[in-house]
């Protein structure tokens, strides 16, 4: 059986009344009091023949979807309909409008009071008193009061949609739960007995214990730890204190260290340089630069200055007279270096005006070891002088000459011995092929010194053989053989 709400009326120019609504019915006079009954009986539902509340004065417009509801019932249901208590109805209406306290739009209509039964009821009181009979069986039922439009229709099948997912997925975590709950029973079918998980569950509670003991040790040794690690920053901090101060003195002494080598290779560097001109020094022998004695042609020369003449070649007497200061000067230097006194002559070194004395106790004559080439009557007097102290000059080579001989045996002054002695007359001491003389009294190499009654070139030879003999006497004494 299909039973359908009746459809609203068209919209009209001017609202109408319920009484007007309800005198158009085609029904009997005694349904039409049993609904106006009903209605006052329930003034607070609204009339399915009257408009909404606030829509009275406005003109009812056309829905677009359909504004009938339709509901399907089975035969049994129509058949073993209950009689409703307005009591019950109203008690579980309550409940319902308790639980949803969103649905104030839609108002329950409580079922109206069972009218007495006509022996001859109209097909129109019949029809609607069946209806609302059915509407009041589904309002029962549901938390939905009935008729329902079309767009409340759609808004309830939506919940009711959203529901049933919801209960599906509720539905199905039941189901998971209860598998979950089978296997644990399997498990536990399955399992140990439970004295083993009474043993079990003691051995776990030991074994609890001695983590908690452990768990404390660890605690303990982590506080320890602490304070030592405590104890160790301190001691961080104080070393990289002593750090940085060391690496202060550190640098420090570098730039000290630095400083001194600096000053350690200034001093090396001097030192080279001066050991260097030390043995350049040591190497150098001042009496051969003092006294130097070479030649020039014939002549015997000591510091460049000619000693001797011979004819074709005049040489003037005050260059003579210096080469014997030279001279003197020279056997004066080597006397005083040995640390020898001659005998019985004392040498008295001036330059051009030289002269030696004799310190014997019975002559302490003066001889002046100069020359001149003055012609007056005194010349041949002072010429005698002069050739005097060149004797004596000769007298006192001859002493040093054997005092040398009588130190080092191996030096030799005889007449006509060879020796090598090469650069004799220059400033080295070198050796080279010549005749050493022998002294005896005014002649050494058969030559005299003296120069009355002599001719200049035996003089000047005999002046040659005196500077060979201190040559040799000079380097014998600068070679360090003295000792």
């Amino acid at each position: 059986m299909i039973t359908a709400s009746l459809p609203p009326p068209h919209a009209q120019a001017h609202p109408t009344s319920q009484t007007e609504k309800l005198a158009q019915l085609p029904s009997p006079t005694s349904a039409k009091t049993a609904w106006q009954r009903s209605a006052q009986s329930n003034p607070s539902q609204q009339s399915p023949l009257s408009p909404p509340e606030g829509k009275a004065s406005h003109p009812q417009r056309t829905p677009v979807m359909p504004n009938e509801s339709f509901v399907l019932l089975q035969d049994s249901v129509i058949r073993h309909i209950p009689s409703q208590s307005p009591s019950g109805g109203q008690t579980k209406k309550a409940s319902a409008n308790k639980s949803r306290p969103n649905a104030q739009s839609i108002t329950p209509t409580p079922a109206p009071p069972e009218e007495p039964n006509h022996p001859n009821p109209s097909p129109l009181s019949h029809h609607l008193r069946s209806t609302l009979r059915l509407f009041n069986l589904l309002s029962s039922r549901t938390d939905v009061d009935h008729p329902l439009c079309a767009e409340c229709t759609h808004i309830l099948l939506t919940s009711l949609s959203r529901q049933l997912e919801e209960t599906k997925k509720e539905r199905d975590g039941y189901i998971a739960f209860e598998k979950e709950v089978r296997k644990e029973k399997e498990r536990e079918r399955d399992g140990p007995s439970k004295g083993e998980v009474d043993t079990k569950i003691e051995k776990l509670k030991e074994e609890e214990r001695f983590a908690i003991e452990q768990l404390k040790a660890a605690e303990k040794e982590r506080t320890q730890l602490e304070d030592e690690l405590r104890a160790l920053e301190l001691q961080e901090n104080a070393l990289e204190e002593e750090e940085a101060e060391f690496w202060r003195v550190h640098n420090a002494h570098l730039l000290k260290s630095a400083e001194q080598t600096s000053q350690l290779a200034a001093l090396r560097a001097a030192y080279a340089a001066d050991s260097a001109v030390l043995d350049k020094l040591e190497r150098t022998n001042v009496y051969n630069d003092a006294f130097c004695i070479g030649h020039d042609g014939v002549f015997g020369t000591i510091n460049g200055l000619r000693l001797g003449r011979v004819p074709g070649v005049p040489v003037e007497w005050t260059e003579i007279n210096a080469a014997w200061g030279q001279t003197l000067l020279l056997l004066y230097t080597i006397a005083r270096k040995l640390d020898y006194t001659f005998e019985g002559h004392r040498l008295i070194p001036m330059g051009s005006f030289s002269r030696i004395e004799r310190t014997t106790p019975t002559d302490k004559a003066a001889y002046e070891l100069y020359g001149s080439g003055d012609l007056h009557l005194g010349r041949l007097l002072h010429n005698r002088r002069f050739d005097f102290a060149m004797v004596a000059f000769l007298d006192c080579l001859k002493q040093l000459v054997d005092y040398v001989r009588s130190q080092d045996p191996h030096v030799d002054f005889p007449h006509q011995y060879v020796r090598t002695l090469h650069g004799l007359f220059a400033c080295e001491l070198s050796y080279m092929t010549v005749a050493v003389p022998r002294i005896v009294k005014d002649k050494i190499g058969e030559a005299s010194v003296k120069l009355q009654f002599s001719q200049e070139e035996a003089w000047t030879r005999a002046l040659r053989h005196v500077l060979l003999a201190l040559k040799i006497l000079l380097k014998w004494t600068t070679s360090g053989s003295n000792g």
